[in-house]
Parts: C-alpha cells; structure tokens; sequence
C-alpha cells in the first residue's frame, strides 16, 4: 500500500547538517526503531533514497552545486571519469542497501532518485544492486509496460479524494513556451570577471522578463559562417572556447526559473577532429562543396554521425538540460547530397542502378528520393535524442524549421523539410517566422499565410513555435522594440500560443524589456492568453 523512501545517513548523521529553510533537530527524522515498525507492518516496504546523495556535489569550475546522483563532481581543478563516477554513485547505494538490511532484515527493491534526477546507468546499477524499480519525478502518467523507472504525483496541500482524482485521470496540459534564443557568445569574454558581469546581465534580464524557456547557444561560432568551430562544454572533438554552457544554464534554471533547451547544429561542425572530406556535396556541375553554405557534414558519413553523436553525448555528460534546440541546418537543396556516403545509402535505398541523373526525368523517383534525405536528417536527430536521453532522460526536443517549407511548394525537395512528419518526430516545430530574413514585403499577409498553414495539423497549435527576428540581418540594423511587441501580440491574435525570438541583446538591452513583457511574458496570463 505504500512506500517510504529513506535517506539513510540522514537517520544517523548530526540534523543540524540537513536544513529545510531552518536547523532540524532529531525530531523531524525517523530513527531506525520508526524504521523497523513501518517495516513490520506489512503496509510499508522500504526503499532507499540515497545513502548521501540527496545533496549537491561542484558540478563545474564556478562551483555550482548540483545533484549529486547525475552530476560529474569537479574536484581539485578536473572533472571525475566516468568510472569515477559510477563507482562513487555504487559505493553510496550498496552502503544503503547495507544499511537498510542490517536494519530491517530485507534488502529494498526500489531506488527513490534524490531530486527526481537519474540517468539510465544509474537505474542499471541500481537494478545491478537488486533494485529494480527506481522511482523519479518525471512529469508523466505510468502505464503497465514494465518498465523500470516510476513516475510520481508530487502531492500538495493534502487535497481530497475528489482534486486527488482530478488530478491523476486529467490529461496534463501542453505548457506554453516564451523563449528567447541566447547567444552563448554574448556572455563570452577573455576576461572572467567581464564573463560573470555579462551572465549577471541575462540573468536579470531573462528573470525580470518573466518567460519560460530559454534556447542556449552551446557552440561558439565566432567566423560566423554557421558552424560550430568550438564548443562551450568539455569535448572529444573541437576545441573547447570555455567551460560556460553548464554555469549559465544552471545559473537560468536556478535563478531565472526557465527551462534551459541546449543549441546545437545537426551537421554544421568543423575543425578539430572533423574530416572536411565528410562534408555535404553538390552533385555536378554544380560546384563540388557550396562555398555560401555552412559547413555541414553529410549525416549519410558514418564517421560523421558518430562525431556528432559523441559531440552530444558530451553535452549530456558535462550540463543538465531540460531539452535540445536542433538548429536549422539540418537541410538538402534538390542538389544536395552528392557526396560518396550518400550516393552509396541512396543505391541502397533505390537499388544498385540508382543515379543522380536519373532523377531528372522520373519525378516520381525524385519525390521518392526526397523523402528520403528528409527521414534521414530526422533518424539522425532521433539518434542524438537518444544519446542525450542516456543522460538527461526527460528531455524534450525542437527543430527548427523554415517558413518556406510551410509556404512554398516541395519543402522536401528544396529544404528536406516536412512539417507534419516534424511534428510527429519532435516535441516542438519552431518556425522561423522572419519575413526579411525571406524576402517578404506585407509582413501581416506573411503571418497570417503563416499561422494559418501552421495551425491546421491537429498538433500544430500545441506543438509549433513562432520564433521572430529582432534584427534586419540585411541592413545589420535592429528592428524597432514596438514592432517586435506588436507582431507578438498579433501573432496570439492569429491563435499562436508559443513564441520565441532572436537575438536577445541583453548588453545593449535590445529588445526592449518592457516591450518584451508586454508581448510575450507569462507572469500574468501563465496560460499564455493575452487580451
């Protein structure tokens, strides 16, 4: 009938160590007589919570604690190995299990995450130590499937059978997103007092803003020709510019109380251990390499998929994210991609006579074909999820997408973007609703054409955010704070719950603060309606 998860050091150790907004005393813990009772019953079984892992460890060289279950601890001057790691997160289970079988003569079979926080290594050496259930707080319903990680109902205010009900059979409601895209590059500087003095700027910036999610820039790009030259995390791959992207997102989540999506490229990686023989080709004549396009890596280049997954992978290992923003160069024009590994993926896929030329006069075969690089960007991304997810299981995911593929005809052919299959692969569609960035004049009509194609998928009003420009990248001028506060407000108008925009200058405080809160801020309506 119920479960009391035990953080057993806690039951011994002095109670003027663990605080909840005052000293403790002996009083408000279980001793283990309690323990042994409850045991007895037949009402409770007993899980562990930790030994001494419901507390922070230094997760990053500024010294930010965090979880001490999920994090790798920054001690003298480096960050424990991964074999590091794990052996400490075993040692404090088995001292917990030891524990709680010396006390009550049974060894618990449930692992009650500290924080809610685990990844799927921690589960495994739980169930390793015979714990096979691990419970979290993950924000989802539980079904029979068997599997190993249990969702819970945080309780409050001790409600009733009746809200108790409501609450459980309700469906959850999707959360509305207000996102500012944030150059990581902004907070960069040689200078490390200059650094905080910048992330204290967002920070306050981003708080007094009010909004809900925050889509942090996690490479750094300082030619800016679109790909990642350097990375803000430590790394197998690319040389790492500053350990900055765990800091400013903890120090976001913590202060700010925003949800912190991690921004990466899909394909757009160069230098370091990146091959530039692995990169996206034009088939002939056109140019071999496209001289005005980012530098992306083919996702058909087996040795590139696997540096990008690593990339990732790192990212998880090294910073708590709530999500990842897939940037949006994960595109094919109808020349692309012509390069060995994907001439050889497209025979696969098409048979041993398939070539390029062939689809010049089979339009069927060239829809085929398509389709076809579109579900291969999309596996990809699924692929990198999955490897964030190792870490960061709850994650949630966005794709960038743009407004063409929405507006104009044969977004497959053009892009390799497909909006409902976008819909149906990812959590979040945002659409890049920049109409200087795409040439358009009448800036309403563009919107309304916009809102009106995004909005007509069942899915679509709960799953696609429009994200605005806040700079004419044209004319390298930015956009007026009053326009940028009325096309927000005119986009809930046209029914567009989710908003996001970019850049966000908050150096040079553009856009305006207030016009930002006017347009987008959650604080007043959370619901994301606005008269």
């Amino acid at each position: 009938p119920a479960v009391v998860s035990i953080v057993t050091d806690w039951i011994e150790a002095d109670p003027s160590v663990v605080q909840a907004g005052r000293v403790l005393t002996r009083d408000d813990f279980l001793s283990w007589d309690d323990v042994r009772a409850l045991a007895a019953s037949g009402l409770v079984e007993i899980a562990s919570h930790s030994h001494a892992m419901h507390a922070g460890v230094i997760g990053n060289p500024q010294s930010n604690e965090q979880p001490a279950a999920v994090t790798l601890a920054f001690v003298d001057g480096r960050y424990e190995t991964e074999a590091e790691y794990e052996a400490r997160v075993r040692r404090d289970l088995a001292a917990s299990i030891d524990r709680i079988e010396a006390e009550t003569g049974r060894r618990p079979r449930v692992m009650t995450w500290p924080f809610g926080a685990y990844t799927e290594r921690t589960v495994e050496i739980a169930a390793e130590l015979g714990m096979e259930l691990s419970l979290t707080l993950a924000d989802r319903a539980n079904d029979a499937t068997g599997a190993r990680t249990v969702s819970r109902h945080l309780m409050q205010a001790n409600p009733g059978a009746g809200d108790l009900a409501y609450s459980l059979l309700r469906r959850p409601e999707v959360p509305v997103v207000r996102a500012a895209q944030v150059d990581l590059d902004y907070v960069y500087d040689e200078d490390e007092a200059q650094q905080e003095a910048n992330l204290g700027e967002l920070l306050d910036r981003i708080q007094a803003m009010q909004i809900t999610h925050v889509f942090l820039q996690a490479f750094a790009d300082p030619d800016a020709d679109g790909g990642a030259q350097a990375l803000y995390f430590p790394n197998r791959h690319l040389p790492m510019r500053a350990d900055l992207f765990n800091r400013t997102a903890w120090q976001l989540m913590t202060r700010a109380n925003v949800r912190v999506y991690a921004w990466l490229p899909i394909l757009s990686f160069e230098g370091g251990a990146i091959d530039p023989a692995w990169r996206v080709a034009q088939r002939p004549p056109e140019p071999r390499f496209d001289p005005n396009a980012e530098p992306r890596l083919s996702p058909f280049e087996p040795a590139a998929a696997a540096v990008i997954k690593e990339i990732y992978a790192d990212l998880a290992r090294y910073a708590d994210v709530d999500g990842i923003l897939f940037h949006d160069d994960g595109r094919f024009n109808e020349f692309e991609d012509a390069s060995p590994a994907a001439l050889a993926a497209y025979r696969d896929a098409f048979g041993d006579d398939f070539t390029l030329e062939a689809l010049d006069g089979d339009p069927a075969l060239r829809e085929r074909w398509a389709a076809f690089r579109t579900r291969a960007v999309i596996g990809l991304t699924a692929e990198l999820a999955d490897v964030v997810r190792a870490y960061r299981p709850e994650i949630k995911t966005v794709r960038n997408l743009f407004a063409t593929a929405l507006l104009e005809p044969s977004p497959n052919l053009y892009l390799a973007q497909d909006y409902e299959a976008f819909l149906d692969a990812y959590d979040y569609v945002a659409v890049m609703a920049m109409p200087r960035f795409e040439g358009y004049r009448d800036h309403e009509r563009f919107y309304g054409q916009l809102a009106l194609h995004a909005t007509a998928p069942p899915a679509g009003r709960e799953q696609v955010i429009f994200e605005i420009q806040t700079v004419d990248w044209r004319t390298e001028t930015p956009i007026d704070s009053a326009e940028i506060e009325q096309t927000l407000r005119y986009l809930q108008s046209l029914g567009i719950r989710n908003l996001a925009y970019y850049p966000d200058d908050f150096i040079l405080g553009h856009p305006a603060l207030d016009a930002l809160r006017r347009g987008m801020s959650v604080a007043v309506y959370p619901d994301g309606a606005q008269p």
